[in-house]
């Protein structure tokens, strides 16, 4: 086992900023704007250029536009799929621009999604065949016209930094002047790859060319977007899930400077300004009166109450091995049910949209992950044919799946289409917070029968939201929610007899959705935390318990091993100072986490240091790996130390960061992370902190204490009770 060794990191504003300005390797950074005068060439129109495939554009002057399926959200991913495409095309780097692709399924879909959307852990993972082999077929191309034009066999020539070189004759050509030739050439069926020993990107620790940009202001988010004549929108929606506009007085929001229309529709209110302030004092000055409606009763204790009832019914079956009845039997018994709350996104750049209309035309500008679903959903509010409306994207101010859904731009649009004007639509962070989808809320019962020390037998039913039946109907399939069975049904330890089931149990009135992770984060959490209970149960040290059930599985056991062997795990610790740990199959990637943490008396939780080692196959950008698991890490635990939007008179309670709280950059210990170097195809790495931090940390506090907490958020009452499991 190779690892390939990360510094330990204990974020600062200081070390952030100049560790990511300092040095590095720099592509060129370029994204398309739309501006006044009407639509940027968008790259599915090469004017000229060689454009082989979908990705891939050059120019005459040798310039290579690398075309962008997948959406950049703070996850590096356009450094990442930029540096998969330049390895096989061997492009010159210092010619190198990139562009968002336009709404296109069919060019642009993700192959694992069948739609063109960036969530789920999958950019790197389901493009890394396509865009390899788009580079590589597109370098053959290049060599082939090259070889003609020097009336050699192609075989004797090579690719190196964007030029064809024949080395017995010492001739070169550039991409640029071989364009217009590699146009006519018949692109290869199946491209020869490169064998993974002579990449020349690929694994290098490269800096994220999107920094600069987003640190000297010049990146453009979908927030910074501004027309020629253009007036901003903010607007509210019933307090109450469901609930409809009664009557509007607006006498006292005309009278404030800069308001210059009031919109009145059947769920919404809307005002609209010369600039934001004005138009949030006018929303202010509103005085609505809502209908609202059926779920005005709806309260959290009426949604776990419902939820605690369904997961007492028998489930879908998701997974069935062995003999479950039997090896319930055999053993010792060992039951506990684990439960998870709503939670928000609060991505830090608030809902936008900008939307301008024409005679027969709509335009938008947004940062979505969902550019199809955003067009056609657009047009349907607009009226118009889907070819009728433009969307441009921009980088995202965090996504963690709340863009996945297009409702802030349909509300743009419905709000626009009573304005003479192109409108920027910003949503407060209030509306943001109580009108979100959020993460379901889960509820996990497990059984499982112990024998010679290990498990004999697992049940495991999960309960909660089919996000996939909303999102994507075609995944949910016999009522099985593969989203929210996902890292039970491949549970990585080796038990005999299992059995998974999934009991769909939709809250009333709120609305649920992606949440960086989901079922992962909801199963690991269970999964895990009921592991550490069990090996407590016969006596085992928690990582010594899941070694022995993990015989066929040496990708978790090297990850297991380096991750006890660099967080110290079994050294002594102070009084009150646990370490945790978690083991999880999400993503594609083989992840093991260890959190240290300490618990005072009251019950508070410090976190002293968090030690992650990963296999997540050929690492494209170990830099990017390394980051997203810190972030991902800091998210998660976030969510475990505080996340809960609770429910009452059908009303969101929450309603800012104040009573959200966000992990403040003070309480983030040191993170160290530790990649196991690996030649197997890469893995999703965007998600996996966030599910790994949570079950770490619960079996941290386990440790230093005793108490089995199986709710999140923690809770503090009940860790100063000393109530032991």
């Amino acid at each position: 086992m190779t690892v390939i060794e990360r510094a330990s990191v204990a974020p600062s504003r200081r070390s952030l900023l100049t560790g990511s300005l300092a040095g590095g390797f720099l592509l060129a950074f370029h994204l398309p704007v739309r501006g006044a005068d009407g639509p940027a060439r968008t790259p599915d129109a090469p004017d000229g250029k060689f454009a082989p495939n979908a990705f891939i554009r050059i120019d005459n002057a040798g310039e290579t536009t690398l075309v962008m399926p997948q959406v950049e959200m703070g996850q590096g991913i356009y450094t990442a799929v930029a540096m998969i495409l330049a390895e096989e095309l061997d492009a010159d780097f210092a010619q190198v621009t990139l562009a968002h692709a336009p709404p296109n399924d069919k060019l642009y879909g993700n192959p694992l999604f069948g739609l063109q959307a960036t969530g789920g852990s999958t950019s790197v993972r389901a493009f890394w065949q396509p865009l390899r082999k788009a580079g590589a077929g597109a370098r053959a191309q290049l060599i082939q016209a090259a070889a003609e034009q020097w009336q050699v066999d192609a075989a004797s020539c090579t690719a190196s930094r964007g030029q064809v070189i024949h080395a017995a004759s010492g001739r070169t050509l550039g991409y640029g002047a071989l364009a217009e030739a590699a146009s006519k050439q018949t692109p290869p069926q199946e491209p020869k790859l490169k064998d993974s020993k002579n990449f020349f990107l690929i694994g290098k620790p490269l800096r994220r060319f999107d920094t600069p940009d987003k640190t000297n202001g010049k990146a453009t988010y979908g927030i910074d977007v501004m027309l020629p004549g253009m007036k901003f929108a903010t607007l509210a929606q019933c307090p109450v899930f469901g609930g409809k506009v009664g009557k509007v007085d607006d006498s006292a929001a005309k009278k404030i400077q800069g308001v210059r229309q009031i919109v009145v529709l059947d769920d919404l209110v809307a005002v609209v300004g010369d600039h934001m302030w004005a138009a949030k004092k006018g929303l202010e000055a509103l005085v609505v009166t809502w209908d609202e409606g059926a779920n005005a009763a709806v309260s959290s204790k009426d949604i776990w109450e419902n939820l605690r009832a369904a997961s007492a019914k028998d489930g879908a079956v998701a997974k069935s091995t062995g003999d479950i009845a039997k090896g319930l039997a055999s053993g010792e018994k060992v039951e506990a049910d684990f439960e998870l709350p709503f939670l928000a996104h609060a991505t830090m750049e608030p809902l936008n949209c900008v939307v301008r209309f024409g005679p027969d035309s709509c335009e938008i500008w947004t940062g979505t992950q969902i550019m199809t679903r955003v067009q056609s959903e657009a047009a349907k509010a607009a009226g118009l044919p889907v070819d009728k409306v433009t969307v441009t994207n921009h980088v995202l101010g965090g996504g963690f799946g709340r863009k996945l859904e297009p409702d802030m731009v349909v509300a743009a649009v419905r709000i626009a289409k009573q304005v003479d004007m192109p409108i920027k639509v910003v949503w407060t962070r209030e509306e943001d917070m109580q009108h979100d989808v959020y993460r379901p809320v889960y509820r996990d019962t497990i059984s499982a029968s112990l024998s010679g020390g290990k498990i004999a037998a697992w049940k495991y039913r999960v309960t909660g939201s089919a996000i996939l039946a909303r999102w994507l109907p075609p995944a949910f399939q016999k009522g099985i929610d593969a989203d929210g069975v996902d890292a039970a049904v491949d549970i990585p330890y080796e038990i005999p007899n299992l059995h998974i089931e999934y009991v769909r149990a939709e809250p009333p009135a709120v609305p649920t959705g992606f949440w960086r992770g989901v079922g992962p984060n909801n199963n690991v959490f269970a999964i895990e935390s009921f592991m550490d209970e069990l090996a407590r149960k016969v006596g085992k040290d928690p990582i010594a318990f899941r070694r022995d059930m993990l015989t066929k599985q040496p990708r978790f056991l090297a990850a297991l091993d380096l991750v006890a062997e660099k967080s110290g795990w079994g050294k002594p610790l102070p009084a009150r100072v646990g370490r945790g740990v978690c083991l999880q199959p999400a993503f594609a990637s083989f992840i093991a986490t260890v959190v240290e943490a300490e618990v005072d008396s009251a019950g508070e939780v410090k976190l002293r240091r968090i030690v992650t080692a990963v296999d997540t196959g050929i690492a494209v950008n170990p830099n990017t790996i390394e980051a997203q698991l810190q972030g991902g890490l800091i998210f998660g635990l976030t969510a475990a130390l505080y996340g809960d939007i609770t429910i009452d008179k059908g009303r969101v309670q929450q309603s800012n960061f104040n009573d959200y709280r966000m992990l403040r950059i003070d309480e983030v210990p040191p993170i160290e992370v530790h990649l196991i170097k690996s030649g197997e195809a890469p893995g999703g790495i965007g998600e996996t902190g966030t599910t790994a931090g949570p079950p770490a940390l619960r079996n941290a506090i386990y440790a230093a204490t005793g108490v089995a907490l199986r709710r999140l958020p923690i809770d503090r009452t009940l860790i100063a009770s000393g109530k032991k499991s």
